[in-house]
């Protein structure tokens, strides 16, 4: 028997419903936010990853799945979104337009990385990405919509916040920072790394030696410019406003080198220890880092499969219709009728003969509302027998006026 690669998994069965239910919810509210879908390859080359997602990183330091194609390509799966759809955006020329272009996606991400409970080697996103806009009130439009988001589902989560300054102000505390590290002793391989790369990254290493150490660490908000302070004070401000609750998490720099100035998290208790459901911030300098027009960004990803199993779809409404025959004969016509109310009903039909009690039966388990059996009489006298499920009454229509039934 062959399966599934460690670390990937299909969807189904109850967790299919919920990866609709979710998506569908999830693309819904951006649409009310003004967000348009999008959708990028799967597979992109490796360099861009590299480019936007940083050499610091775990990603591109060790959880790529990147091959050399028979085109001698070096490619990659996408271990993220963002940096795919930034791609898009300047292939497609929209950073030499301006104007403000909104966006939402969802689908499958790729990383190499030792399977565990919620985290996969291959997972899914939900995430939204926002060009064009300089303003603070579009960082907090991002996170009112994840809040919108994690509240439909119910799911109780506490915001991180924190600020990672502009070229104008972390030039200063990557220097404090450099010197500060120097003088330590005892920091794990991929800190030394880091320190070298992008020394900021050190500060979200999750080893407790490590995080010990920089226990004393020089703060990053100490070191904002006026304006990075001004845009954090106003994001707070307007986070009062519409009373959503956050902690202010100095050490929160997210697990990419592209961020700048806002950086956020939802985390939830319900899920263990990597408790992260989402998470996302600005990134200004991405578009031009990979070759475009300087441009304004912020955004988020949801991981879907951490919030799966907190969701709860709710199996106990009926809906649809299950047809199924007590005579061979009856099949031609429950296809027929099938095929008519599919047009505005979601039906499922049962060409085997069975007994009215397995017919029931089967309509039960599928939550169906409305059962239709097809026997001899149906097929005589043109006159179908159908019972709702829901309210256990037993009903006789006539073939010709099924359309103007109220399924």
């Amino acid at each position: 028997m062959i399966s599934a690669l460690r670390g990937m998994k299909d969807i189904l069965f109850d967790d299919s419903k919920k990866y609709l239910y979710f998506m569908e919810n999830c693309s819904r509210i951006a649409k009310n936010y003004g967000f348009e879908f999008i959708s990028t390859p799967i597979l992109e080359e490796t360099a861009l990853f590299k480019r936007s997602v940083g050499e610091s990183s775990d990603i591109v330091g060790k959880e790529m799945y990147q091959f050399i194609d028979k085109g001698k390509n070096d490619v990659c799966l996408r271990p993220e979104g963002t940096a795919g759809i930034v791609r898009s955006f300047i292939q497609n020329k929209m950073d030499k337009t301006g104007g403000i272009k909104r966006f939402f996606y969802y689908g499958p991400m790729f990383r190499y990385e030792k399977p565990q409970k919620g985290r996969f080697r291959q997972f899914h996103q939900f995430g939204v990405e926002s060009f064009g806009i300089n303003d603070i009130k579009e960082d907090a439009t991002v996170i009112l919509m994840l809040n919108e988001i994690l509240s439909f589902f119910s799911i109780k989560t506490v915001l991180k916040l924190n600020s990672l300054g502009c070229p104008t102000c972390m030039p200063s505390y990557r220097t404090k920072l450099v010197k500060f590290l120097d003088n330590l002793d005892g920091l794990c391989e991929d800190c030394k790394r880091r320190k070298s790369l992008n020394p900021i990254r050190v500060l979200d290493c999750k080893n407790e030696c490590c995080q010990n150490l920089l226990s004393k660490a020089p703060l990053l908000l100490n070191e904002l410019c006026d304006e990075c302070k001004s845009d954090f004070e106003d994001l707070k401000s307007i986070l009062d406003k519409f009373d959503i609750n956050y902690e202010i998490d100095v050490k929160l720099v997210r697990g990419l080198d592209y961020y700048s100035k806002t950086a956020f998290e939802f985390v939830s208790d319900d899920i263990g220890a990597q408790n992260s459901v989402a998470g996302g911030g600005r990134y200004d300098r991405l578009v031009e880092f990979l070759g475009g027009k300087s441009t304004f960004a912020v955004g988020f990803a949801i991981g879907v499969e951490r919030i799966l199993e907190l969701i709860d779809v709710g199996n106990d409404k009926r809906e649809g219709i299950y047809i199924g025959t007590l005579e061979k004969d009856g099949q031609d016509l429950a296809f027929q009728i099938a095929t008519t109310l599919r047009k505005q009903n979601k039906v499922n039909v049962e060409f085997e003969v069975k007994g009215l009690k397995n017919i029931l039966k089967n309509a039960d388990k599928i939550n169906a509302k409305y059962c239709i059996c097809i026997g001899e009489n149906e097929l005589k006298n043109g006159i179908l027998w159908v019972k709702n499920l829901d309210t256990k009454e037993n009903l006789n229509i006539d073939i010709k006026s099924l359309g103007e039934f109220q399924w």
